[in-house]
C-alpha cells in the first residue's frame, strides 16, 4: 500500500469516528441559561437557571448537579430553582446532564457564591506575653495536652519542638533534613502532622516518642503552609483559595471549601488553628485572622492584630504575624510570629 492510500484510510477512519461520537467537542444543542446571565449570587438568594433546547430536540430527562452534588433529576424536566443557603462558597459549577435521542449533552456554567454578610471585626487585649526563641521561625503552633508543639521553617533550619509555654523551655526537638522547609503542623490520635513547603510531602510523628514513622503525598495541592484538625478530620490551607478537608487515614485531599466573605474570595491563609467549631487563619504578610466556617466556607470574622509586631523586640530577622493556638483545656487563645521573642495570651473584642 503506498502513502497516498495510508493517508486516505486514516482520513476516512477519522471522519468514521469523529461522526459517530459524541465526545463534547461537537457545539451541543442545548444550553443553561441564567435570568440576566448572572454569574454571582449571594447565599442568601435563589438561582433559577434552565436548560435551553435550540433545536427542539426530544429530551427524555435532564439531571442538575452543583458542584459535585447531585440536585435533581426529572424527565422534560429543563428548570431548576436552587436556594443557595446549604452550598459551598466560593467559586461552583452548576452542571446539567442532558439526556436526549440516545445521546448525552452535559452542559456546564460556572458562577461564584458570596457571603450575605461582611465579617465582624474584631480586636485584641493582651492578657500576658511569654518568652519565645527569637530565631524561630514560627510555621505552626498547636497545644495537646497543656504542651505546645511549634514547627519552625527555613530551609536548614526546619525544627519540630515541644515547648513549655511558661518558660519557653525547648522539650523536645527534631531538626528536619536540609532539603526541607517545615510549615504547618497539627496532632490528631497520637501522631503530630508536619507539612513541609513545596517538597509535596508531609511527615508524621508519634506524640511520645517524638520519631518519625511516616509521610504523606498532596495529591491535588502544590504546597503545604497550614493544618488543623476537629477531632475527626484534618484541614490543610496552601496558599490557594483552597482549604483541603483531609481524609484521617490516607491524608488524601478529599474535598475542599473556599473562605469566602460578602465581597471576595480569599487567598493565602496560611496557619490554621481550630477553635470551639471555627477556622482561625492568618492571612500571609497580614495582620488580620479570618475566623471560617468549616461547613460552607464562609468568613463570618475578621481579627486585627494590628500593632502586635510593635510589642516584640525589633531586629533585622523579624517577620511577619504566624502562629495561632488554642488550649481548650484553659479557653485561651495565643499568637505569636516568624522571630518574635514573645508569645502573647490574648482576648478578643468585638470592635
Amino acid at each position: 500500500m503506498n502513502k497516498f492510500n495510508l493517508l486516505l484510510v486514516f482520513v476516512l477512519s477519522f471522519l468514521i469516528f469523529s461522526c459517530g461520537s459524541n465526545n463534547g467537542k461537537k457545539k451541543s444543542d442545548f444550553s443553561i441559561q441564567i435570568p440576566n446571565n448572572k454569574s454571582e449570587f449571594s447565599i442568601n438568594e435563589e438561582l433559577q437557571a434552565s436548560v435551553v433546547n435550540s433545536k427542539n430536540r426530544s429530551i427524555d430527562s435532564v439531571s442538575f448537579y452543583f458542584g459535585d452534588q447531585y440536585l435533581k433529576s426529572s424527565k422534560d424536566g429543563t428548570n431548576l430553582q436552587l436556594d443557595l443557603k446549604d452550598v459551598l462558597l466560593g467559586n461552583q459549577t452548576l452542571k446539567a446532564i442532558v439526556y436526549s435521542e440516545d445521546k448525552t449533552d452535559t452542559l456546564t456554567k460556572n458562577i461564584k457564591v458570596l457571603n450575605s454578610e461582611p465579617p465582624v471585626v474584631y480586636t485584641y487585649q493582651i492578657i500576658n506575653s511569654y518568652p519565645h526563641d527569637m530565631t524561630s521561625y514560627t510555621q505552626g503552633l498547636e497545644f495537646h495536652d497543656g504542651i505546645l508543639y511549634e514547627s519552625a521553617g527555613q530551609y536548614g533550619k526546619s525544627k519540630l519542638r515541644k515547648l513549655e509555654l511558661e518558660s519557653g523551655e525547648v522539650l523536645q526537638e527534631i531538626e528536619l533534613d536540609d532539603q526541607y522547609f517545615a510549615e504547618g503542623l497539627t496532632i490528631l490520635d497520637n501522631k503530630i502532622y508536619q507539612l513541609t513547603w513545596q517538597e509535596g510531602e508531609g511527615l508524621i510523628y508519634d506524640l511520645e516518642s517524638f520519631e518519625k514513622t511516616g509521610s504523606f503525598g498532596y495529591n491535588q495541592s502544590k504546597e503545604g503552609w497550614g493544618l488543623c484538625n476537629n477531632g475527626q478530620k484534618i484541614f490543610k490551607s496552601d496558599g490557594t483559595e483552597k482549604i483541603w478537608i483531609l481524609d484521617p487515614e490516607t491524608l488524601a485531599e478529599k474535598s475542599f471549601i473556599q473562605p469566602t466573605h460578602h465581597k471576595s474570595i480569599s487567598t493565602k491563609l496560611n496557619e490554621l488553628e481550630w477553635v470551639n467549631g471555627k477556622i482561625y487563619a492568618n492571612t500571609y504578610q497580614k495582620d488580620g485572622v479570618a475566623i471560617i466556617n468549616p461547613e460552607n466556607g464562609a468568613i463570618e470574622g475578621i481579627i486585627n492584630f494590628s500593632g502586635l509586631r510593635d510589642k516584640v523586640t525589633q531586629h533585622d530577622k523579624l517577620d511577619v504575624l504566624n502562629g495561632i493556638a488554642y488550649n481548650s483545656e484553659t479557653d485561651k487563645l495565643y499568637v505569636t510570629g516568624k522571630n518574635w521573642d514573645k508569645i502573647f495570651e490574648v482576648k478578643i473584642v468585638k470592635k
